[in-house]
């Protein structure tokens, strides 16, 4: 994994790409804040997956754990699945 900008390919503008080296890159077991409660909008749509998925929504998930919930339900849910 790329952690830095200087590691990054550049883009089309001849900058860092920071897709490559942002937080959101980084694997949900590896987010400083991954322990905490879920946020308000992974609860949200965690909720609606859950609800298309016919399966139980987890209310005390953190948030790693939701965005990976959240990542396996997308390719469950027909609307979603890649």
């Amino acid at each position: 994994m790329i952690d830095t900008p200087e590691e990054a390919d550049t883009n089309v503008t001849g900058n860092p790409d920071p897709a490559e080296y942002s937080n959101q890159s980084k694997a949900p077991k590896d987010w400083v804040t991954g322990d905490e409660p879920m946020t308000g909008a992974q609860a949200s749509y965690l909720k609606t997956l859950c609800e298309e998925a016919g399966v139980p929504f987890d209310e005390g998930l953190s948030k790693a754990a939701a965005s990976e919930r959240i990542d396996q339900l997308k390719e469950e849910v027909p609307r979603t699945a890649s």
